[in-house]
């Protein structure tokens, strides 16, 4: 029986294909337009594993992802990095100077804001997924309308790329995380990265406890990210991310922060893939 993924668009999007890459098997293919839609699917059992979008090399980490990764006590069980490459598309025979408005979304136009500040006549218009706005300007014949997507999603639904490679930063990355409703437990002596979420009690030096604690326990911070409680005024959540090169100097930080914090949470130990 197929292992059935969750991601966020559909087939011939960018999720598409980390779910191709990181998988490398056979499976069935559940399409979500919205990252909301797609933790519904995990907790529903619709889908058996999820792929999401967490952070761009250009855009920045997309902190709602993480908040709902936590608020439904999902599990980040792997991660992919794919290198994106946007392309400007339209129906077949239109220019540039046919296009009235871009409908893509709205990471992908942030993502080509130097190429579409030269076109400050075309409106920009933000839409749920780029590959199905390819397929629905294929699909409803609109003329004077181009979407921002990848070369597959051009190939997938017949449309023309009149400006390639239009993303502002050529080296483009995305990371991606792959979840689960269940933690999958991967081998002490695969895991080199943790993702993990803590609070602090609001007095002057406490964050600067804990990052010591983390250097002291040879963790690499490679993100941090505060994100304020709704409940609390002036409270927040922090979401970190860290490489080690043994468990143990990790299960030792998560020990003393546990102790350190007013809370303290792993959204996921995992394999770090090198870029």
């Amino acid at each position: 029986m197929n292992t059935i993924i969750g991601i966020q668009g559909i087939t011939g999007s960018f999720h598409h294909q980390v779910a191709q890459e990181y998988f490398n098997q056979e499976f069935i293919l559940d399409e979500c337009l919205s990252f909301e839609e797609l933790v519904d699917s995990l907790l529903a059992g619709k889908s058996d594993q999820a792929v999401m979008a967490i952070e761009n090399s250009i855009a920045g980490p997309i902190i709602p992802n993480y908040a709902l990764i936590d608020k439904n006590n999902l599990h980040i069980i792997g991660e992919h990095y794919l290198s994106i490459h946007q392309n400007l598309m339209a129906l077949k025979g239109q220019k540039i100077e046919d296009i009235q408005e871009v409908h893509s979304h709205p990471m992908a136009l942030l993502q080509c804001m130097d190429f579409l500040k030269k076109y400050p006549n075309i409106k920009l218009v933000e839409d749920k997924d780029t590959a199905e706005t390819a397929r629905r300007i294929q699909e409803k014949q609109l003329k004077g309308i181009a979407a921002i997507a990848s070369k597959t999603a051009s190939e997938m639904y017949d449309l023309e790329i009149i400006a390639p490679e239009i993303q502002t930063i050529k080296n483009n990355m995305t990371r991606f995380v792959i979840i689960k409703k269940e933690n999958s437990f991967v081998p002490e002596s695969e895991i080199n990265r943790a993702s993990i979420k803590f609070e602090l009690d609001h007095k002057r030096g406490s964050l600067a406890a804990v990052l010591n604690v983390m250097s002291d326990c040879k963790l690499n911070l490679t993100k941090i990210q505060s994100l304020p409680k709704i409940e609390t005024p002036w409270k927040y959540s922090f979401f970190v991310d860290v490489t080690f090169e043994k468990y143990e100097d990790y299960a030792k930080a998560k020990s003393l922060l546990n102790i350190m914090a007013e809370y303290f949470k792993v959204l996921g130990e995992y394999k770090n893939t090198k870029i």
